[in-house]
């Protein structure tokens, strides 16, 4: 990992004139070497990680914190993305996560004194380690919202904290990144409007509360309608489905979810939650897709947003499968479509 930036499309010569670089950037995609070099042009996505930042959590706890890490090791052991193309993100600061949450609130964050029953509500143990990498994670977003809007396509390989409200956190988010990064995209003056579409099984409540009077922001859900949270909030728009519901129907209520939150929106900018737990296996979601119908909405989102014009920023969000190699999977299938949009432009 790096944390220096660079142009996400660069020129072979930034390579090093290296084939076998670019042999390896191109292969996975079935793009041609002979064109690539003759276009003049390597697609690269960037891609951040916060998996650097250990949080030391109970024995038995049901969160799995180490999907991170192997992801991005899948992620470059697969080819999708060299090692180089992977960053360690700057922290969100105080000032970019106070356009979100209240102030009082964040400063418990910081010192350690939220109340047993927040903490509790969050379903994490506090520790110092716990703020590093929460600000890690939400500078994550921050920065694919940067790569993507210069680049067209960029991932946080963390991210998707949809369930932080302003004032607490819930459901294993604390602060809502999606929300942070697109209020810093707003101050930096490089969007107006931005669209968050929500793949994550779980309705993003946070999300839709925080963004309730704003509206630049538009807010598009599709979820379990039973699952948690047992209260919803109100999205701009909300799909729920039924338990058991697969892959024809699910992908059915993202065609036209997909086709009323882009025109509806009119964004600058989507950020994508790519949730992994809607599978069929899925401890926490009770939904029935394949990793097949997952990869589908994957392109689905990926391909209306770039007839749209409008970058896209991915985020991983919830994953809990029985077998941490299926949520593993299932996110890294997310980056290799995210990467394959980019090339195909």
């Amino acid at each position: 990992m790096r944390t220096k930036p660079y142009v996400g499309i660069r020129p072979p010569g930034d390579e090093g004139g290296r084939a076998e670089r670019l042999h390896r950037r191109t292969a996975p995609y079935g793009l041609d070497i002979h064109s690539v070099v003759q276009s003049r042009w390597i697609v690269v996505v960037k891609a951040f990680t916060c998996d650097h930042y250990v949080v030391p959590l109970p024995p038995g706890h049901r969160f799995p914190m180490e999907k991170y890490r192997l992801l991005r090791e899948a992620v470059v052991s697969s080819g999708v993305l060299l090692a180089e193309d992977i960053f360690a993100p700057e922290l969100a600061t105080d000032q970019q996560i106070l356009r979100a949450h209240d102030h009082a609130y964040v400063e418990k964050v910081k010192a350690g004194k939220l109340r047993d029953k927040e903490v509790r509500r969050i379903g994490f143990p506090w520790s110092p380690e716990l703020v590093r990498r929460t600000r890690c994670s939400v500078g994550g977003t921050i920065s694919a919202c940067r790569a993507a809007l210069d680049d067209g396509v960029a991932a946080n390989l963390a991210g998707g904290t949809h369930h932080a409200f302003r004032n607490h956190g819930q459901g294993y988010c604390i602060f809502n990144d999606c929300v942070i990064a697109i209020r810093a995209m707003q101050a930096e003056k490089r969007i107006q409007r931005a669209v968050i579409l929500d793949g994550d099984v779980h309705q993003g409540n946070g999300t839709a509360a925080l963004a309730t009077d704003d509206p630049t922001i538009f807010t598009f859900s599709v979820h379990g309608d039973r699952n948690y949270p047992a209260r919803k909030e109100r999205s701009d728009l909300d799909i729920g489905l039924k338990d058991g519901t697969g892959d024809s129907d699910y992908l059915d209520a993202w065609d036209s979810g997909l086709r009323r939150a882009l025109k509806q929106a009119s964004g600058d900018l989507a950020i994508y939650l790519a949730g992994a737990d809607a599978y069929w296996d899925d401890r926490l979601g009770h939904l029935a897709m394949s990793k097949a119908g997952l990869a589908e909405r994957d392109r689905l989102v990926f391909e209306r947003c770039a007839r749209a014009n409008m970058p896209v920023a991915t985020v991983m969000a919830g994953g809990y499968a029985r077998d941490i190699r299926d949520t593993v999977e299932i996110h890294l299938q997310t980056v290799r479509v995210a990467v394959e949009s980019l090339a195909h432009l």
